[in-house]
């Protein structure tokens, strides 16, 4: 895990903890903003049942299938040992 990666982890879970801690002041500001009629109406005009599943069908058909779709590293293309950095595979020496 390179030192960036972790930052950015720590900066979101910071994140998270503060909007967690202050999830109540944050809901009655959306509503006093109307943010929350406006969704409730959209919802209800636009967000029915089938337009739901086509979205949930369109994103799971464009997604690549296996590993690649979460980003869970990758395989080598000679000797298809598993990656999770750089470009030299150590099972059989390949840059590829």
């Amino acid at each position: 895990m390179t030192l960036t990666l972790r930052k950015c982890l720590v900066l979101a879970l910071v994140a998270g903890v503060f909007l967690l801690a202050n999830a109540l002041a944050i809901a009655h500001w959306l509503r006093d903003a109307g943010v929350i009629d406006t969704a409730t109406s959209i919802r209800e005009e636009f967000l029915t049942g089938t337009a739901i599943t086509v979205i949930a069908a369109l994103l799971i058909l464009l997604t690549t299938p296996g590993r690649k779709a979460i980003g869970l590293g990758r395989k080598c293309s000679v000797c298809g040992h598993s990656q999770f950095g750089g470009s030299y595979c150590s099972d059989c020496g390949s840059r590829r």
